[in-house]
């Protein structure tokens, strides 16, 4: 297929800046992949759609507030930095802008002196190894000075940063959040337990590529990034357990999808299981574990798009967002949300 299958036009005003409040009221499409019906919900009334032993797979990924905002030594000149990864011994791999600021031995301070910096390398394609100095926990002082990373579509501040991590984040490690999960609320979580449905986790954290733009025409040639995961053996006996009573799974975000489709793809079951995942999920992918998909709104012409055509069928998909379109849903990270029965 080609990428410009799956493009779609979406009026600027659709995209989202801010979070729905309160939580939940968010609008809810509800899709039937195998009839393409679809039923117009707020969502709240998503527990109307799970039965006793189902089983709810949510990624309890936690956000980093990876974005710095700090001055050059000696020139005072302003400098972002963008964590990446970290690579031990607190250095980590970040993205600096202006790059031209950040050679090798540049010195940068954030938060009045509270974090210094160091750039030690120039990688292939930009990025840079920075190390770090400061005083007690570098987490603590992220959360202090740091701010989320939010993608380049959003233009509004954030005034609360716990608006772009789900109720349930746990594990800190994502440059992104997995943000299917920011509808739900610990009410929504416990009338689901009360219903019967088993409510589990699996961890993957988000990389920046997962915002990378689709280059190749062709999709088939699109190269994935590589994103961190776990499946803890909990939550794969409970997998196990719901499709051995014939119940349904339900991945909430195409990081949930990822991950169990990944450890079902890689092991041929679903068990306890932990490394890197490139999976590129595209039509004519046929799906080993999940049986229904609660996600957000994706970008024209993205992997997440296609992850969502693939499961519900290309049809559906692009008729869902023409709807989408005219009922004036909200789209993208903070926008609404569409669950694929």
């Amino acid at each position: 297929m080609k990428k410009s299958d799956f493009y779609y036009d979406l009026p600027q005003e659709l995209i989202a800046q801010h979070p729905a409040e309160p939580r939940d009221s968010s609008r809810l499409m509800v899709l039937s992949k195998k009839s393409g019906n679809i039923e117009h919900k707020i969502f709240r009334d998503i527990t109307e759609y799970f039965n006793e032993g189902d089983c709810l797979v949510l990624n309890n990924t936690r956000v980093l507030p990876a974005r710095l905002y700090g001055v050059k030594e000696g020139t005072g000149a302003h400098v972002e930095f963008l964590l990446l990864n970290p690579k031990g011994d607190d250095c980590w791999e970040v993205i600096t802008g202006p790059g031209k600021r950040a050679k090798p031995g540049s010195k940068f301070t954030f938060g009045d002196g509270i974090l210094r910096a160091e750039v030690l390398d120039v990688l292939e394609g930009g990025n840079r190894i920075a190390k770090f100095t400061y005083e007690g926990n570098f987490y603590n002082v992220l959360d202090e000075i740091g701010q989320m990373p939010l993608p380049h579509y959003i233009t509004e501040e954030l005034k609360n940063k716990e608006r772009y991590q789900t109720v349930y984040s746990k594990e800190l490690g994502s440059a992104a959040a997995p943000t299917a999960g920011l509808h739900f609320t610990d009410e929504i979580l416990d009338k689901l337990r009360e219903k019967g449905v088993k409510v589990e986790f699996v961890t993957l954290h988000v990389g920046l590529g997962t915002f990378r733009p689709v280059k190749e025409e062709n999709i088939e040639n699109h190269i994935m990034h590589s994103e961190h995961y776990r499946l803890p053996a909990e939550t794969a006996n409970a997998i196990n357990e719901t499709k051995k009573k014939g119940g349904r799974v339900i991945a909430v975000g195409t990081t949930s999808c990822r991950t169990l489709e990944s450890v079902a793809t890689f092991n041929g079951k679903i068990e306890e299981a932990e490394g890197w995942t490139d999976i590129f999920i595209y039509p004519g992918y046929e799906f080993k574990c999940i049986d229904a998909l609660l996600t957000n709104f994706h970008l024209p012409e993205s992997t997440l798009i296609m992850l969502v055509s693939a499961f519900c069928g290309y049809e559906n998909t692009m008729n869902a967002y023409k709807t989408a379109v005219e009922e004036k849903y909200r789209f993208f990270s903070f926008g609404d949300a569409m669950l694929i029965i």
